[in-house]
């Protein structure tokens, strides 16, 4: 029975190269760029030995702890669809625990087991230098590796069981990839900082709290032995083994409740009422702002993208806070940011109608009733976000006076960002995401412009946004309060950008009807 789940293990390895030959050089080159990334971890890990145990255990710590959550969170979102479900094996003639004991037996047969297998290797070569240490770390190390399968399982059978529906997950895995995306700047800003100066201070803080927490304990125990105290060492050990027990009682019961009950089936809602419709006045214009502030609330489509809008900022906070800038400077980034994001959002818009966009043009719908429609969730949710949140932005760091320059930038970006989107989405649409499907599944097309529209429709919305900056810092109307300055100039620019867009989308939305609905169809 153990070579046979190995090989089915295996088999479901090797079957990953036979998806043809794109999907065989895509998962190649992520194994190369991971192959990679895991010989300078080990590089790093291993050259650790060189420095004082403090420093090498706070380090081990934070990001060890990170790789560790890795493994306890991403399953929630991405192994759903388990290939090694249990309830897949429920007819086998095996006891539950046997069928327990396979089941992590053939999860640790995967890439990220065998590459977290070799940090733990390498963590050991750091405390090779004394015995008692490196024992203690040969220790932690099978309790890191047994914790992250057993955890991992644990998690694919909650997902399986609980996340079984298309929107959470997908709802997780972009916000999962928003934040891998948006932690970008901050590792960019943690290479080029001087360790020992500005990274390490921030890493013995951190490690401070991680250190006795389920995630950190088994990393941190090495350090506690090397640095001679043995008490510390074992109290560490145990909670960790304690956490590895926890996790592993919780993966038994979980998959005996999982074999003993029938697999749950989507619940179907049924909605009565006219919703948006019975709000939105009778007009054109109503009926498409009522369907475009419907399709806001329950596509995934455009749920799924809204919901990383408040997530990109922070990336770009935190990196800035590490690398000690002032609160007066990064006061301008999260609100114009997010207003940024969603007005460019709707640079697509049209492409996402698919055959429906036939009922604009058989009822030959005037262009300006569709363009504003199409803004008008745009509108109702960026002013209040540009007007609240820059005045709990300019509360929070104390200075009230740029809270006109704050809402004249972020309503400029929303402005000039919806204009550009009106445009765009009607004279450049490229195949988007068929309705009914997930956000992340993007049909095929034999030419996309996708790339070239995305870049030049954000590069021209953070154009329209430079000249308020540049009021707020070399202000040219000596008469008015820089401030104050920005916020008229900000307001009057975006407004121009948006009624030119409105106008010029809309006469492009007439003209082009009949093309862009033979376009959107072909997706």
């Amino acid at each position: 029975m153990v070579e046979q789940f190995l090989r089915l293990k295996l088999t479901l390895l090797a079957n990953t190269f036979r998806r043809g030959p794109l999907v065989a050089a895509s998962v190649a080159l992520v194994l190369l760029y991971s192959a990679v990334l895991f010989v300078i971890a080990v590089s790093a890990v291993a050259n650790l030995r060189e420095t004082t145990p403090e420093v090498a255990g706070s380090t081990l710590v934070v990001f060890g702890s990170i790789v560790l959550a890795g493994f306890l969170i991403m399953p929630l979102g991405w192994n759903a669809d388990d290939a090694l479900d249990p309830r897949r094996f429920s007819y086998l003639p095996v006891s539950r625990l046997r069928l327990a004991l396979l089941l992590l037996l053939a999860g640790a047969i995967s890439i990220p087991a065998l590459m977290l297998a070799g940090l733990a290797v390498a963590q050991i070569v750091v405390w090779s230098g004394a015995v008692a240490s490196a024992l203690v770390a040969v220790l932690s190390g099978l309790i890191v590796i047994a914790t992250a399968v057993i955890g991992s399982r644990l998690a694919s059978l909650i997902a399986a069981r609980y996340l079984s529906t298309r929107r959470l997950r997908e709802s997780f895995g972009f916000v999962a990839i928003a934040l891998v995306v948006a932690s970008l700047p901050v590792a960019v800003l943690l290479a080029l900082s001087d360790y020992q100066s500005q990274v390490l201070p921030v890493l013995r803080r951190i490690a401070s709290v991680l250190e006795w927490s389920p995630l950190g304990v088994a990393f941190s125990a090495p350090a506690a032995s090397a640095s001679g105290d043995a008490n510390d060492a074992a109290a560490k050990l145990a909670i960790a083994f304690g956490f590895l027990v926890v996790l592993a009682a919780g993966w038994y019961f979980m998959l005996g409740y999982v074999l003993s009950r029938p697999e749950r089936s989507a619940v179907e809602t049924y909605r009565s009422g006219l919703g948006w419709f019975r709000l939105m006045p009778s007009t054109p214009l109503g009926a498409i702002a009522a369907r475009s502030l419907s399709y806001w609330a329950r596509d995934a489509r455009y749920f799924v993208a809204l919901a990383a809008i408040p997530i990109i900022p922070i990336g770009m906070v935190a990196a800035l806070l590490v690398g000690g800038i002032g609160a007066d400077v990064i006061a301008w980034i999260p609100v114009p940011v997010m207003c940024l994001f969603l007005g460019w959002s709707a640079h697509n818009d049209v492409a996402h109608d698919n055959t429906a966009l036939w009922t604009h043009v058989s009822a030959h719908t005037h262009g300006a009733d569709d363009r504003w429609g199409r803004i008008v969730p745009g509108l109702l949710v960026g002013i209040p976000l540009a007007v609240v949140g820059s005045i709990i932005t300019v509360v929070i760091v104390g200075n009230s006076v740029a809270l006109p320059g704050l809402i004249g930038l972020s309503l400029c970006l929303l402005f000039a960002g919806l204009g550009v989107s009106s445009v765009s989405s009607a004279a450049f649409p490229y195949a988007a995401p068929l309705p009914g499907h997930g956000a992340f599944i993007q049909p095929q097309a034999l030419v996309s412009n996708a790339a070239t529209v995305q870049s030049i429709t954000f590069a021209l919305t953070l154009l329209f946004g430079a000249p308020v900056l540049a009021v707020v810092f070399f202000n040219p109307f000596v008469e008015l309060e820089p401030h104050w300055a920005a916020f008229l100039v900000g307001v009057l620019l975006g407004l121009i950008v948006l009624l030119i867009g409105v106008s010029w989308g809309g006469r492009i939305m007439v003209r082009r009807g009949p093309e862009l609905l033979a376009q959107s169809s072909q997706n």
